[in-house]
This record gives C-alpha cells, structure tokens and sequence, in this order.
C-alpha cells in the first residue's frame, strides 16, 4: 500500500493561490460547484449546504456539518490518497468551510488535467449545388426531369 501524502497546501494557505482566496471569499458557493464539478460530481451538489439552515428550520433537525463539504473532503482525501481523518474533515467543515473549499480547489487544481482541443482548418471542397443556375447552353438535370 503507498504511503499517505499531505495536502498540496494547508487548510490556511489562501494566500498560496490569491484567485481561489477571492474566488472562495466573493463566491464561496460558486467555488464550491466548481470543485465538486471538478472532482466529478454533480455542480449542484454544494446545493446541500446552503440548504442545511432551511431543514433545521422547516423541519426541527440540526445538521450543522455541511453535508457537501464533509462528502467531498472525505472522498477527495480518499481518492488522492491523503493523510487525515474523518474527524479533521469534519473539524475542517464545521469550523472554516471557506477556506476547506479553498484547499480542496487548489488541491484539484494540481491534478485537473488540461485538455486542449485542436481543430484542424478546414479543406477547401468543391461543392456542387444543385440549386444553381446551369452554365449557359446547359440544361440543367433536374429542369430535364421535371419538364419530362
């Protein structure tokens, strides 16, 4: 079994990547959909933590682990093979969701592969259409067909 890594960067770090410190500060909600589009899930899913307050009122149940940000922790450090705790991620989530989302951004930022996609220029065909006007004494096939 491979040994565990560290994180890239530390839960702290913000300053290591000044557009996720903004991007996480300004829209933090914005950056947590592209992480968890990064990582493969669905963009929608941080929806779950802007929810949480709205169950707890509606329905009368505390959830004050933000459901998303504990998931895709867990499952971030478990597929990049990351030292750490579920306990961390949930102290993580709980207490400084901002700058998880941070870590976790500039964490898939390392591994995000690029893919560049290159169009070849297109070949100059000669195309016939059929709808033009047939050079002069000519008869035009089509004209034959129908005038037959």
């Amino acid at each position: 079994m491979a040994a565990l890594k560290n994180w890239k960067s530390s839960l702290f770090d913000c300053f290591e990547d000044v557009n996720t410190c903004c991007y996480g500060f300004w829209c933090c909600p914005c950056l947590a959909c592209t992480v968890s589009g990064r990582f493969g899930e669905n963009y929608c899913l941080p929806l779950c933590d802007i929810l949480t307050p709205s169950v707890c009122a509606a329905c009368g149940v505390p959830l004050f682990v933000p459901p998303a940000a504990l998931s895709m922790r867990a499952s971030i450090r478990n597929k990049r093979g990351i030292a750490g705790s579920l306990c961390k991620d949930i102290l993580a989530s709980c207490c400084c969701v901002w700058c998880s989302w941070c870590q976790m951004h500039r964490e898939l930022k390392e591994h995000t592969p690029v893919v560049v996609v290159m169009q070849q220029p297109a070949n100059p065909i000669m195309m016939l259409n059929p709808n033009a006007a047939p050079p002069p004494g000519e008869i035009h096939p089509y004209v034959y067909l129908w005038s037959h």
